[in-house]
C-alpha cells in the first residue's frame, strides 16, 4: 500500500476512464465498534461519493451501462462508498478509493458475449435414453414378487 495520502489525486478506473480529483467528495465520521482510547475522538470512517453520470470522457453507451447497472446504488445520481474497516483514516481513504474504482470498473465492463446455443450430440442423447431405460427396468424388477 502506498504510504502517502493520495486522496487528492485523480482516481484511475480503467485505461480510458480517470475520475478527476475534483469530482470526488469526502465525508469523515466516527467508526462504530471497538477502537480503544481513540474511538471517541478519531474520525476514521470515510464516505466517498461521486456523480458517475457527470464524469468527463464517458461515451453515451457507457453512461447507459452505468445507469442500468448502478440503478440500485445511485441516489439522486450519486454513488456512495463507505469504508470503516481500518483504524486509520488514511487506510480507510485508500480502501474507499479502491472500492469505488472496483464498482465503476464492474459497472463499465462490457456485457459478456451471448451464449451460442448448441445441440446435444447423438451419442449423449443415446446414453441418456439408455440410462433412463436401465432405471425403468430396475424399477420394473422391483414391482414383481413372482
Amino acid at each position: 500500500m502506498p504510504t502517502t495520502d493520495d486522496a487528492a489525486a485523480d482516481l484511475p478506473v480503467s485505461g480510458s476512464l480517470v475520475v478527476p480529483a475534483a469530482a470526488l467528495h469526502w465525508r469523515f465520521s466516527r467508526s462504530s465498534g471497538p477502537g480503544g482510547q481513540g474511538v471517541n475522538t478519531a474520525d476514521s470512517r470515510v464516505e466517498l461519493w461521486v456523480a458517475p453520470l457527470e464524469l468527463p470522457g464517458l461515451t453515451d453507451a457507457q453512461r447507459q451501462r452505468l445507469v442500468e447497472r448502478l440503478a440500485g446504488r445511485l441516489v439522486d445520481g450519486v454513488l456512495t462508498v463507505a469504508a470503516s474497516e481500518h483504524r486509520q483514516q488514511l487506510r480507510n481513504r485508500q480502501a474507499a478509493r479502491e472500492r469505488l474504482a472496483a464498482v465503476l470498473r464492474a459497472a463499465l465492463a462490457p456485457p459478456p458475449a451471448a451464449r451460442r446455443r448448441t445441440r446435444p450430440t447423438r451419442g449423449s442423447q443415446e446414453r441418456r435414453i439408455q440410462a433412463k431405460k436401465q432405471r425403468g427396468q430396475l424399477k420394473k424388477q422391483r414391482r414383481s414378487w413372482d
